[in-house]
């Protein structure tokens, strides 16, 4: 989510889906210009570099319409991860303006649950989701104005120590239409 926040608020590109793979990782499949798909793509590799997070990225101009089944996945439900492992940017939500998304990732169950325990005591925020991610990775989502997501975020990140492995904790500051849609509703 933080890599497309910066793809997409960098260049005019839309997100066409986003696919689960085994890593775990997320394969983001985007439209554009050939000019915004370069940006998009530089963007990316600078924020993943901040987040020491591998990435590739790969531009197709002009795909054939012939190879559209190959690249757009129907969507489905992974029931080793209890969530689809496909997702379209259907499901925009309403209030785009003025908040913040947190997300706080381990690997382990008790570490995530201790840190959004005391997030959620730490400032106003709400827990949008909680998802598996495989391999013992899980993530939790947080709403709220920016600051509380800012000081809710810090507070959870510094609780997993000792508990499990903190793998990531990010802020995204008024989120982009495609990090929008993957939210729940």
């Amino acid at each position: 989510m933080v890599v497309l926040d910066a793809m997409e608020k960098c260049a005019n590109v839309r997100l066409l889906q986003t696919e689960l793979n085994d890593a775990p990782g997320v394969c983001m499949k985007l439209r554009g210009a050939i000019g915004d798909i370069e940006a998009a793509a530089r963007a990316a590799g600078e924020t993943a570099s901040t987040m020491h997070a591998p990435l590739i990225a790969h531009l197709i101009p002009r795909p054939s319409e012939h190879a559209r089944p190959a690249y757009e996945a129907e969507p489905d439900f992974n029931p080793l991860i209890e969530q689809p492992s496909v997702q379209r940017p259907e499901n925009l939500m309403s209030d785009q303006a003025n908040f913040a998304v947190g997300l706080i990732e381990t690997q382990g169950f008790t570490a995530v649950f201790e840190a959004i325990d005391t997030a959620l005591k730490t400032a106003a925020v709400e827990v949008l989701a909680r998802e598996k991610l495989g391999g013992g990775y899980i993530a939790v989502l947080i709403k709220g104005d920016v600051a509380s997501v800012r000081a809710a975020v810090e507070a959870g990140k510094t609780k997993v120590e000792g508990l499990g492995r903190l793998v990531a904790a990010h802020v995204i500051p008024n989120p982009s239409k495609g990090v929008l849609s993957l939210l729940p509703k």
